[in-house]
């Protein structure tokens, strides 16, 4: 997977993610395919998503590590019966789905691999062209 233990372990701690993950594995595997959908979802217009999650180590962009983990563990939460230390969790995901409108919004631009067609070159460049109307001077 795209997260390690350790990502997780300076997200939330050793302790308090085995109680949110339940001890289980595989909730916190889902948790984490939920979370690198999600993000997919807002940086796939632009952003080649397969390059940016099959990274490994110091590859990956540690903002998007840090958000995964957030997003994450919000869901391992949302699914604990007593929603234990929802409030931080809630906040954590507010602000990681805030920076990731922002980056599909173009106003904050990450050091992500571009979407690119077979010879290279960006697929979804951000250049707009345009022009202003036609002057019409029929009196």
């Amino acid at each position: 997977m795209f997260l390690t233990e350790e990502d997780f372990q300076v997200v939330i701690g050793d302790a308090a993610l085995k109680a949110v993950s339940q001890v289980s594995e595989e909730n916190r595997q889902n948790a984490e395919m939920e979370a690198i959908e999600e993000i997919s979802g807002y940086l796939r217009p632009k952003y080649d998503c397969k390059a940016i999650f099959s990274a490994n180590g110091i590859e990956r962009n540690s903002l998007i590590v840090m958000y995964t983990c957030d997003i994450a563990l919000y869901h391992l939460v949302a699914s604990m019966p007593q929603k234990m230390g929802s409030e931080i969790r809630k906040e954590r995901y507010e602000r990681a789905v805030k920076w990731l409108e922002g980056v599909q919004a173009g106003k904050i631009v990450p050091d992500l691999p571009l979407v690119t067609d077979e010879d290279g070159s960006p697929v979804n460049g951000s250049f707009i062209c345009g022009s202003q109307s036609k002057l019409r001077h029929n009196w």
